[in-house]
C-alpha cells in the first residue's frame, strides 16, 4: 500500500509532539527500571533507558495520553521503528474497570535498522499485568483510546528504540 493511503496517527514533527506521550515504568509496582523518551532533532521519538529486574521489576513503557484514535475494524497499525534488536510490545488501551488491562502485540526490532512493523488489530491479545487473559476477546477498535510501546523481555540493561511514525492502513482503502 502506498504511503499516501496510510492515515497518520502520530508523528513527531509538531512543536507539541512530546505533550501527547508519557512514560510508565515498573516503579508503579516497586521496580527500578528507567524508561524515558525525547523528541530528537530528526523529529523522531526516542524511547530509551535501562531495564532492571530488581524488586520484581522488568518493564519500561511509553504511551500516549488518553485520546480516541478513530480506529476501525480491519485496520492494521504500521509503525516505522529503529531498534536495538530487542523484542518490544505495541499496546492498545481501552476504557475498562480491570487493572493493568490492555491489548498487546509483540514485534522484533532489527539492530540499528529502520523497519516497518505492521500489526493487524486482530493480532492484539488481551492482557492483564502482562499475562494473556483467556477469553479476553478481540479488541474493539472504536474503544481504543491509547497506544504505547513496552519493553519487558527479562533482559536487564540499556535499551533504545526510535519511532518515526505510527500510521493506520485501513482495510479496503
Amino acid at each position: 500500500m502506498a504511503d499516501d493511503k496510510l492515515l497518520t496517527l502520530f508523528d513527531f514533527t509538531g512543536a507539541d509532539a512530546a505533550k501527547e506521550w508519557q512514560t510508565v515504568n515498573d516503579g508503579v509496582m516497586g521496580g527500578v527500571s528507567e524508561g524515558k523518551f525525547k523528541i530528537s532533532e530528526q523529529k523522531t521519538m526516542e524511547f530509551f533507558g535501562t531495564l532492571s529486574l530488581e524488586n520484581n521489576g522488568g518493564f519500561a513503557s511509553v504511551r500516549t495520553r488518553t485520546k480516541k484514535l478513530g480506529l476501525e475494524k480491519g485496520d492494521t497499525l504500521v509503525a516505522r521503528v529503529r531498534g536495538d534488536g530487542r523484542e518490544y510490545h505495541m499496546n492498545l488501551s481501552v476504557p475498562t474497570l480491570r487493572i493493568a488491562y490492555n491489548y498487546r502485540a509483540v514485534f522484533q526490532t532489527q539492530k540499528d535498522e529502520w523497519i516497518e512493523v505492521k500489526i493487524p488489530l486482530d493480532k492484539f491479545e488481551a492482557t492483564s499485568f502482562g499475562q494473556v487473559v483467556k477469553n479476553g476477546g478481540p479488541v474493539n477498535p472504536t474503544a481504543v483510546n491509547g497506544l504505547g510501546f513496552m519493553l519487558s523481555d527479562k533482559k536487564a540493561g540499556p535499551f533504545k528504540m526510535e519511532i518515526e511514525s505510527i500510521k493506520v492502513e485501513r482495510a479496503g482503502k
